[in-house]
């Protein structure tokens, strides 16, 4: 975001991302609050139904654990010690709600053991990203405030380095997308396939996953926006030293 100025152009950018992600994460609540009160046919935990499907996949080592409070949201499967998390709402919970979410994290279990592309260029930019967002932001900055208040023209390189540095959190969430769907289908797949849910079992558990993609959908829209906008901050310092 701008540091040192109003500029009304990233809010003009920003303002449909906001609106987009305030409802995406409205969305998100509000359909797995109401799912999350619908038992599943089998009475299965989210616990329970994770290990019936990595089971199934050939993934009895991965191990299944309960994260200890946090968002009910939370939860993830980690690639580097490949083990799943589940929040206490899913891990315990017999919901419907709770067994789309169970599948989904086992999807991104099924992706890394099959080599999914986009999660490994995914995972293999992480360090490169939570290092580069941070540090371009800074090179921006400093390299802008150096070319407007103290009129050294030459820092235009910096802050072009900073435009590149940041743009790798854009490739993350191009990346993102494509992981969570793909892990959102295998779960459904996965649910049919074992026999965990029935027909209309299917349209709730899809809708809880369809709810979650939307995140991601205002996440790529916010990490793309901020990079346009970075980028026309750059283009007009460029354009200034002429």
């Amino acid at each position: 975001m701008p540091f040192f100025y109003f500029d009304t152009r990233y809010f003009i950018l920003m303002l449909p991302v906001l609106v987009l992600t305030l409802w995406a994460q409205w969305r998100l609540r509000s359909v797995y609050k109401k799912y999350g009160q619908v038992r599943n046919q089998q009475g299965l935990s989210g616990a329970r139904a994770a290990r019936i499907l990595l089971d199934s996949q050939g993934l009895s080592f991965v191990p299944v654990s309960e994260l200890p409070g946090g968002d009910p949201l939370s939860n993830h499967y980690d690639p580097s010690d490949r083990s799943l998390h589940l929040s206490p709402e899913v891990y315990r919970s017999t919901s419907v709600a709770a067994l789309g979410i169970a599948a989904h994290e086992c999807g991104h279990a099924v992706q890394h053991a099959q080599s999914y592309a986009p999660m490994r260029a995914r995972t293999a930019i992480v360090p490169a990203v939570g290092i580069g967002s941070n540090l371009g932001i800074w090179m921006i900055m400093i390299g802008a405030m150096g070319m407007m208040f103290l009129h050294v023209t030459g820092l235009i390189w910096l802050v072009w380095a900073g435009v590149a540095l940041f743009a790798l959190a854009t490739v993350f969430a191009l990346l993102t997308l494509p992981v969570e769907l793909n892990a959102s289908t295998r779960a459904m797949t996965m649910l049919q396939t074992a026999g965990l849910i029935d027909r209309t079992e299917y349209g709730e558990a899809r809708s809880v996953l369809t709810a979650a993609a939307w995140t991601y959908v205002a996440g790529l829209a916010g990490a793309v926006m901020n990079l346009i906008y970075y980028v026309m901050m750059a283009s007009g310092l460029s354009g200034n030293r002429r």
